[in-house]
């Protein structure tokens, strides 16, 4: 770890909490670190176990030593995700740079998935939350494209995947989680795009 740092890099996975946004398209951000989490063996558990901490405490963690890494999920609900994601880079000692956020995308196709080192929010609330609470853009994100029915989209980011959907979703799911897995283990953003976005458009990943 280096020094002044207590976390070398955060992974952020936004969606709403409680049982009622289980499986839904806006959650598929928690799914995706869900998999990651359980892919390591690692336990999500209260804020209380960061030592050290004294931000607010509406949010689950994952502490991953090898690669050395924190993943969270919100639960201030979507809008307000910068609320916590702030207070956990200060804590952590890490630059906006060594944070990755992944959420789903209604201006993607189904089960598409897309790295990018930086940008704007797109219209995604949780995105905007926390782009104003850091103050600037430069962080990496992944996106999961769940379609945009062009109609009703917040009635159709809050709906559950289809029996038809989940097959597809599911590998996009486990494809996002070993991008962040190699993001994790060595930084580098624009090698992990040029490994994992050429292989997602050979097919790997649902088209």
């Amino acid at each position: 770890m280096n020094e002044g740092k207590r976390v070398q890099r955060l992974v952020v996975g936004l969606g709403n909490p409680g049982p009622d946004y289980e499986g839904t398209r806006h959650n598929v951000g928690f799914a995706v670190v869900d998999h990651l989490a359980h892919h390591e063996g690692l336990l999500f558990e209260s804020p209380s176990v960061l030592e050290g901490y004294t931000g607010p405490r509406e949010f689950a963690c994952a502490r991953s030593f090898a690669p050395d890494a924190l993943l969270v999920k919100p639960a201030t609900y979507m809008n307000r995700s910068g609320a916590v994601v702030a207070p956990l880079v200060r804590w952590a000692g890490v630059e906006p740079e060594d944070l990755l956020v992944v959420y789903d995308d209604l201006d993607l196709p189904f089960a598409t998935l897309r790295l990018r080192p930086f940008g704007g929010a797109g219209g995604h609330n949780g995105m905007r939350s926390i782009l104003d609470s850091l103050g600037t853009d430069r962080f990496p994100r992944l996106r999961v494209g769940i379609d945009n029915p062009r109609t009703d989209a917040a009635r159709h980011v809050l709906s559950p995947f289809s029996p038809a959907e989940q097959e597809d979703i599911a590998i996009s799911v486990a494809e996002a989680a070993e991008a962040i897995l190699f993001w994790l283990a060595n930084g580098d953003i624009e090698r992990c795009m040029t490994r994992f976005h050429s292989r997602w458009k050979e097919g790997s990943s649902p088209p």
